[in-house]
């Protein structure tokens, strides 16, 4: 069950070279995602999750990479990341609990 963003990246590699020797490879994965995608050296099984759509999906993690370089005193930025990273945080909480119950 792969966590989407560099998680998944570095595990892609190690799944494919699997695939290749002949292990069968299922990846249980979120529908909405914006790097796990199919390839012919695994079987993909896709769950619903919390986000639906990719756009929701960027929107957040955009909004979290724009509060790291916002301006402000420490606090407020401190602030403004905790927020972000609490969000990013309650998602795949929730994705976990989507694939539990499906």
């Amino acid at each position: 069950v792969p966590v989407d963003g560099s998680h998944w990246l570095s595990m892609r590699e190690v799944l494919d070279i699997l695939g290749q020797k002949g292990h069968e490879v299922v990846v249980v994965a979120p529908e909405v995602s914006m790097h796990i995608k199919p390839s012919k050296n695994f079987v993909m099984k896709r769950y619903s999750g919390p986000l639906s759509n990719l756009e929701e999906m960027k929107r957040d993690f955009q909004a979290f990479l724009y509060s790291l370089f916002e301006e402000g005193s420490f606090l407020e930025r401190f602030l403004k990341v905790y927020k972000h990273m609490k969000r990013l945080g309650n998602l795949a909480v929730s994705s976990c609990e989507h694939l539990l119950q499906n």
